[in-house]
C-alpha cells in the first residue's frame, strides 16, 4: 500500500509540473498575431505625430506677441510636450508589458 501511494503522489507531481510547463509555453506563445498589434502601434505613432506637429506650432512666434511673452509660452509648450511624450511612452511600455 505504501508503494501505491507514493507512486500515487510522484505520478500526481509529474502531471502538476508538466501542466505548469505547457501553460507557461501556451502563454508565451503568441496569441492573435499581428493584425491587433499593428494596428495599435499604428495609433500610437499617430499620435506621436500629432502631438510632434502640433508642438512644432506653439513654438512659433506669434505676429501679436512680444518677445517675452513668446518665451514664457515656449517653456509652458515645453514641458506640456514633455508630459505628453512620457505619458506616451507610459502607454506604449505598459501595453508591451502587458502582452
Amino acid at each position: 500500500m505504501k508503494a501505491f501511494v507514493k507512486k500515487g503522489i510522484i505520478y500526481s507531481l509529474i502531471g502538476i509540473m508538466q501542466l505548469g510547463i505547457g501553460a507557461s509555453v501556451i502563454e508565451a506563445s503568441p496569441k492573435h498575431e499581428n493584425r491587433h498589434h499593428k494596428q495599435h502601434w499604428d495609433n500610437r505613432d499617430h499620435e506621436i505625430q500629432e502631438e510632434r506637429a502640433r508642438h512644432e506650432r506653439e513654438m512659433e512666434r506669434r505676429d501679436h506677441e512680444e518677445e517675452w511673452q513668446w518665451k514664457e509660452r515656449q517653456e509652458r509648450e515645453k514641458e506640456h510636450h514633455e508630459e505628453v511624450m512620457r505619458t506616451l511612452g507610459g502607454i506604449a511600455l505598459l501595453y508591451i508589458l502587458t502582452q
